[in-house]
């Protein structure tokens, strides 16, 4: 299932959180249909999708039953969570 333009802007209201709080939890309950996984930004050499915050938001595409990086919400299927200046 893509991830839509509806979810993608739900997606960044509940990333734009007081400092130090860890959206993860919340995100993955609330979009359960998605894969999530979460790491340091400083482990992502690709392009975020979006930054919001501290994080920077990564779509995943897993179609060819492995995980890629995607700039097409169309194709995404998951969101990689990545904190700037640490893991969540």
């Amino acid at each position: 299932m893509a991830v839509s333009s509806n979810e993608l802007e739900l997606i960044e209201g509940m990333l734009r959180i007081p400092e130090g709080a860890d959206p993860f939890p919340s995100l993955r309950q609330r979009f359960a249909h998605l894969v999530w996984t979460r790491c340091d930004a400083a482990d992502v050499l690709e392009e975020p999708f979006r930054s919001i915050g501290p994080f920077d938001l990564h779509l995943l595409d897993g179609s060819d039953h492995c995980l890629r990086l995607t700039p097409e919400p169309d194709k995404a299927t998951g969101v990689l969570l990545a904190r700037r200046g640490g893991v969540s």
